[in-house]
């Protein structure tokens, strides 16, 4: 027989490899077993959210990013929560970085950077339209999907880095300074909006040059570079380029250029063609709230489990189609195992054992795909125990395998006349079982 696989499950989806890792967050790569879609989910510490007493802001930007469905924002499909966890569900976004461009290829052409930043600013004013702010805009966060277009990742996630203090201001300590606008160097408070365009221009220049407008190995330096807005544009980038970047990095957030504005630049808007999408309307905000209450019914469940062990064809040809009593008498007498087949997913057939169990007196002890049910009242010969175990004979297709561990086979015997009565559903019915039910 194959090995058992090991699968991490987190209520649906089956988790894999880690794809990414933050300060708050670490990112892994999941599959949702009802669908088979590839998914990202980002996982948080309940603690760490709670301690920076983060959890409403956290909530009602989760809640706004699930109304979201724009072309060019990666999006979030639900959150989850287990005591210690909340699981973000987000759409798996295959491309790569888009700096990765730069990293491989060099500077882009005033084309092509000018298609990726009409998508940024695309989607950074549909987030601000909804109240939702960046705030950590950085190479890492700009991803391309499968077509080559831009996908913003994280929006309204980076609160995890970031406060709101009694001023109503954002106020942050910031792992990249080299995208951040002076504002939110200075801890002064910021406009979340202002902010996030101000590092839309520095990657833009990054784009266009192929390295950063404010860069300086010395840490003070680069500070005061950012806050006198400090850098000079290569001599390839053509003047409504050097125009727009200037007027977007400019270290007064008052009279930096706003959405609008570039929205009119005449730069920007060569070959300017907005996307079309359709909003949400209905999301369903339930799970949103469910995150953060205390109580276990809410709690996502969060479990390493092995993957029902594979057989093969020659392993099958004992097998029973049907739960006929008949599989358990031999020439001997009473037989101290039988097997039935079902169609059924594996966690479907352990719960409907379960059930049946308890009612006949059987205390159930689970452990992946294999059960241990104990009779807790003696038997004629002490308590019966009864093993079961479920096997993959295919994908959709499922052998159980009921045995007697210990106890009187008689007994096993009657045990498993009323288990069959109430797993008949389950069973996999031949077309000929069907015809002697009639």
């Amino acid at each position: 027989m194959d090995r058992k696989k090991i699968k991490r499950r987190v209520g649906k989806y089956e988790v894999g490899r880690t794809i990414g890792e933050g300060t708050f967050a670490k990112v892994k790569f999941a599959r949702n077993s009802e669908t088979g879609e590839s998914v990202a989910i980002k996982i948080l510490d309940k603690d760490k959210v709670l301690k920076h007493k983060m959890a409403e802001q956290i909530k009602r930007e989760i809640a706004t990013m699930k109304l979201i469905r724009h072309p060019h924002v990666v999006q979030l499909y639900e959150v989850m929560g287990s005591k210690t966890k909340i699981f973000i569900v987000l759409e798996f976004v295959t491309g790569g970085e888009l700096f990765d461009k730069i990293v491989n290829h060099g500077r882009m052409r005033e084309e092509e950077a000018r298609k990726y930043f009409q998508q940024l600013i695309n989607a950074v004013d549909y987030c601000h339209s909804r109240g939702v702010y960046h705030r950590d805009l950085k190479p890492e966060n700009l991803l391309l999907d499968a077509a080559g277009d831009l996908k913003v990742s994280d929006f309204g996630l980076s609160a995890l880095s970031q406060q709101v203090r009694d001023d109503g201001l954002l106020h942050t300590t910031c792992g990249t300074p080299n995208y951040v606008a002076p504002e939110v160097l200075n801890d002064r408070g910021y406009d979340g909006a202002t902010a996030d365009l101000w590092s839309c221009g520095v990657i833009l220049f990054v784009l266009l040059a192929g390295y950063l407008p404010f860069d300086d190995s010395n840490l003070m330096n680069l500070y005061n570079k950012i806050t006198a807005a400090e850098f000079t544009c290569p001599p390839w980038i053509s003047f409504g380029a050097m125009k727009l970047i200037t007027r977007i990095l400019d270290p007064n957030p008052t009279t930096r250029i706003t959405v609008p504005e570039i929205l009119e630049d005449e730069w920007f808007k060569k070959d300017y063609r907005p996307p079309v999408f359709n909003e949400i309307e209905d999301a369903n905000l339930d799970d949103v709230e469910a995150v953060f209450k205390d109580s276990e019914e809410y709690h996502v469940t969060e479990k390493r489990e092995e993957k029902p062990t594979s057989m093969n064809a020659f392993e099958l040809i004992s097998m029973s189609q049907g739960l006929n009593l008949g599989n358990l008498f031999d020439e001997q007498g009473f037989k101290r195992e039988t097997r039935f087949t079902s169609k059924c997913p594996a966690n479907e057939i352990i719960s409907k054992i379960e059930e049946a169990a308890k009612p006949l007196g059987f205390d159930v002890h689970k452990k992946n795909y294999k059960m241990r049910l104990q009779n807790l009242k003696a038997g004629r010969k002490g308590n019966l125990n009864v093993s079961t175990e479920v096997f993959q004979v295919a994908p959709s297709l499922h052998m159980v395998e009921v045995r007697k561990a210990k106890g009187d086979t008689l007994e096993f015997h009657k045990f498993y006349k009323n288990l069959s009565t109430c797993l008949d559903e389950v069973v996999w019915k031949t077309e000929q079982d069907m015809e002697e039910k009639k």
